[in-house]
């Protein structure tokens, strides 16, 4: 990796007339001054457009700025990406309209957090003692508890209805699908866990993620079982 230092003189060297033979430099002439350190300096972020599909940046014709360490080696290199000169990012805008059956994500997060999403198993907590019947402002609200905020309206229930308190429910499986920008979907593992006020009737499982589930409905067992498992992130869970 080759550096550039800009120098300069701290004695200038003294002009001679026309025609007449140079000074002669003294050691004071060769006494330099650092003005500017190439490798230090703060490279400005380099822009660029899209060639395609980019996970966790964008679709073809999105334009991104990056240091251009990342830049090179990240996009432009394996052909990613262009500069965002006019001439490209109208290129690039064109054929991302012109493409058809785009298969490509919504945005540049989204399959981040489909993976996310599909990785987790979200205790749904649900009262012991007073009648119940699963809606989805309780999908809601336990997602919000484990730190995932989502409107009522992305949220797909079960087919069936889930009632209780039902012990025979309790630590058993179902899913919930989520849907994003109105487009991706993502289906959640969910396991059910009654509570109580009452410390002696409250139930408690150790080291739940190495006990075997079921799912409340047969049926959904191949989807579970499609799934990541979900003890790869079991220390975020909050599912007894």
């Amino acid at each position: 990796m080759q550096n550039t230092f800009i120098l300069k003189r701290r004695n200038p060297v003294p002009l001679h007339k026309k025609n007449a033979k140079p000074h002669h430099l003294r050691t004071r002439h060769f006494i330099y001054d650092l003005v500017e350190d190439t490798n230090v300096k703060r490279k400005k972020p380099l822009d660029l457009i899209l060639t395609q599909y980019v996970a966790g940046l964008g679709n073809m014709g999105t334009q991104v700025s990056l240091h251009p360490t990342i830049a090179y080696s990240k996009l432009l290199l394996p052909k990613l990406a262009d500069y965002a000169t006019p001439e490209n990012i109208e290129k690039y805008t064109k054929l991302a309209a012109d493409k058809e059956n785009d298969k490509s994500f919504s945005s540049s997060s989204v399959e981040k957090t489909m993976k996310y999403l599909s990785r987790k198993r979200i205790s749904i907590v649900m009262s012991k003692d007073m009648p119940w019947t699963l809606e989805k402002w309780h999908i809601k609200a336990n997602f919000r508890k484990a730190g995932i905020y989502l409107p009522e309206d992305t949220i797909t229930m079960p087919e069936k209805p889930i009632s209780g308190p039902n012990l025979d429910l309790q630590g058993k499986e179902f899913y919930v699908t989520i849907t994003i920008n109105n487009r991706e979907q993502v289906k959640v593992r969910c396991c059910l866990h009654h509570w109580t006020p009452e410390n002696s009737a409250q139930l408690y499982v150790n080291e739940f993620w190495k006990l075997p589930t079921d799912p409340i409905f047969p049926e959904d067992k191949p989807i579970l079982d499609s799934l990541p498992p979900f003890w790869m992130e079991r220390k975020k869970t909050t599912c007894f």
